[in-house]
């Protein structure tokens, strides 16, 4: 008897270890990634940003690693315990430049490590913090963007104060269209510029000086000049979508405008014989969603030409071949991030996908890649079981690199992650979807369903790692999470269906989806719940005033009155012909017609409504409609909100956490 006694207890304990063996919780605390792999000139060595997460901070550290191209000789770069970002090769593969935090906490400075001595330092004393470092052709000069500050807009000259007297704050003034940005608050007055500074070191030297905003660039291949992107237009606050590019003289001289399309120009990059300049963009017109098309033009604008790559789809991180004949770019196809190369003539081939993983809490699109001399490809691997690794493809396969989740996920059951396409019944639309299985999953059971609705809703879902995804199917429950119509990477007319229509059929493509996935035999018609963040808070709100089918719904971060959110949030220039029809005064109804708060009448689900206290995107008045008007209908609700949190309500690891945790016991609760 006490050898059973034992025997059952071993069975017991085991069971309950074996139980537990799934993605929990605090294991976001222990995800790392990799960010911005930097593959040498020569192929030899990668540099790579590696990202931690920080439980005793609450934050993500960032140090850079160096592995060989066959996984070999894996080791950080420095002892340096700041956070440090943006490596990049000088063009003899001596040196690698990058940033990191300055000893005294205050901004960032530029670093060199030289590869042969082992030995890195500071080579700047900067007034703010650089970003966008890249090397001239010549190797001589780093250069940068920062932001420089001009001087505070002031009405009035305060009385004198007396001496330590201690008196409020001044007033916060502004004339500016834009004044405010989601993620960093009330904006400080002054424009981002470019600046280059001597790879020896020395004092930092503006090239641009214009009140505008400087973004992409590129050197020119003398290194006496740089191409770039701004919108120098007297009107630019108001023509915010355009953007052109712009050539200067390494000494700020001899400024030249190379495009004058209305549209946005970008992401110029000089060939390597410095005769020509590809870039992106297209010519507006004013839709919801177009495509960024890749082309062409001679170093002084002339000559331009749209090369036709045989995609419809939108590209980006162009980067020349080392023989100039061919460009390298990345896109999104179906719900997964490729690169792929075309040579001038347009003759395409794409190369691989699953690139990616480096947007940690919903499976959406990112990563990066870099290439040799010799067209050794390094980039960012994902999939829905692990993080950001790196890869690299030599021209034929690929081959992951490192496993950097490898202890974390030993052993433990994910579950497993089922594409699926069905037809919408609107007009027979192939739409796709994704199906996450909880752990342990039997075909035989009756699963509960979360609908998760992506955001954007120019954006998509893939076949990429998300731990909100896997913590919710670890819970028990199928997650279904799809790409409705207005999702990218299925072509500009599929992106534009949304046009002056939204939400509108993009919910019959979501619900056809669920009548789909109850179709496979494995979910509880009867334990039916929805959410979704931002676009997603939207379709999730707009579908509980459409229908009863759900037992609960988490709206996230919603927008609920395209009136009044139109000219609250930070973006609120930006929705008129666009989006809708005309500014919301000019058009009360179509706005008004699209705002789920029109429905809310209709609405008879529990719900938890949730917004970040600093969201400036969907500002949290919007959350507290939705709230408000289920609390005098007596609906059942709750309010959540999350102090510090801006759109990006999981910026934070325990605000990841606490977003899932509170929106699980919301469901939990209403689960049979």
């Amino acid at each position: 008897m006490k050898y059973n006694f034992f025997l059952i207890l071993l069975f017991i304990c085991f069971g309950k270890l074996n139980a537990q063996n799934i993605f929990e919780n605090l294991d976001v605390f222990d995800l790392q990634y990799v960010r911005d792999p930097q593959i040498s000139p020569d192929g030899s060595l990668i540099v790579y940003v590696r990202t931690e997460m920080d439980i005793m901070k609450d934050g993500r550290s960032s140090s850079l690693w160096t592995i060989n191209p066959d996984g070999t000789n894996h080791q950080k770069l420095t002892s340096n315990n700041f956070n440090e970002s943006n490596p990049r090769w000088s063009p003899d593969g001596k040196r690698i430049s990058f940033i990191s935090n300055s000893d005294d906490g205050n901004g960032s400075e530029i670093y060199i490590y030289w590869t042969d001595s082992r030995q890195y330092s500071s080579i700047s004393q900067l007034d703010g913090s650089p970003r966008s470092l890249k090397w001239s052709r010549d190797g001589r000069y780093l250069a940068f963007i920062m932001f420089v500050p001009e001087k505070t807009l002031q009405l009035v000259s305060p009385p004198r104060k007396p001496k330590n007297a201690k008196w409020a704050d001044k007033p916060r003034i502004t004339e500016r269209v834009k004044h405010e940005a989601d993620g960093s608050g009330y904006m400080k007055e002054g424009f981002s510029q470019l600046f280059y500074i001597s790879s020896d070191g020395g004092k930092p030297k503006q090239v641009t000086s214009e009140k505008y905003n400087h973004y992409s660039y590129d050197w020119m291949s003398d290194s006496d000049g740089f191409v770039f992107s701004s919108n120098y237009t007297e009107d630019w606050e108001y023509d915010f979508r355009n953007s052109e590019i712009y050539s200067i003289l390494i000494d700020g001289s001899n400024l030249n405008t190379l495009t004058n399309r209305n549209g946005p120009d970008r992401g110029a990059v000089v060939s390597p014989d410095g005769k020509l300049i590809a870039y992106l963009g297209y010519n507006d017109k004013v839709q919801t969603y177009q495509i960024s098309k890749l082309s062409v033009m001679n170093i002084d604008g002339t000559s331009k030409r749209e090369i036709e790559i045989g995609l419809d789809r939108s590209i980006g991180s162009l980067t020349w071949s080392s023989d100039g004949k061919s460009l390298y770019f990345m896109y999104d196809d179906e719900g997964n991030t490729k690169v792929a190369i075309s040579n001038l003539s347009g003759e395409t081939k794409t190369l691989f996908g699953d690139v990616g993983g480096t947007s940690i809490g919903r499976p959406y699109g990112g990563g990066s890649f870099s290439i040799s001399n010799k067209g050794t490809i390094s980039y960012t691997i994902t999939s829905p079981y692990h993080p950001a690794d790196i890869a690299i493809y030599d021209g034929k396969l690929s081959d992951r690199l490192t496993h950097l989740n490898k202890d974390l996920f030993n052993g433990k059951d994910l579950g497993k992650i089922e594409e699926i396409w069905y037809n919408s019944t609107v007009d027979g639309r192939r739409i796709q979807g994704w199906i996450a299985k909880p752990p342990g999953f039997s075909p035989n059971k009756k699963y509960p369903l979360i609908v998760e609705n992506h955001g954007g809703p120019i954006s998509n879902y893939g076949d990429r790692f998300s731990p909100e995804i896997l913590l919710y199917s670890a819970a028990g429950y199928v997650v279904f999470y799809p790409n409705p119509r207005g999702s990218t990477s299925y072509g500009e007319e599929f992106g534009n269906l949304l046009y002056r229509n939204y939400p509108g059929d993009d919910y019959h493509d979501v619900m056809d989806g669920v009548d789909r996935v109850l179709e496979q035999g494995y979910v509880d018609k009867d334990n039916l719940f929805v959410t979704g963040g931002s676009a997603g808070g939207i379709m999730t709100a707009w579908i509980i005033g459409k229908t009863n089918r759900f037992k609960a719904s988490a709206v996230i971060k919603p927008v609920m009155n395209w009136i009044s959110k139109t000219l609250v949030a930070d973006n609120y220039f930006g929705y008129a012909h666009t989006r809708y029809e005309g500014q919301p005064w000019e058009n009360f109804n179509h706005y008004w017609s699209f705002s789920p708060i029109s429905l809310v009448g209709n609405i008879e689900t529990p719900t938890m409504v949730m917004v970040g206290l600093n969201d400036l995107r969907t500002p949290p008045s919007e959350s507290k409609q939705l709230y408000h008007a289920l609390k005098l209908r007596k609906i059942e609700t709750v309010y959540v909100e999350i102090p510090g949190a801006y759109h990006n309500i999981s910026n934070k690891p325990s605000q990841l956490i606490t977003k899932i945790d509170h929106i699980l016991y919301w469901f939990n609760k209403y689960r049979d």
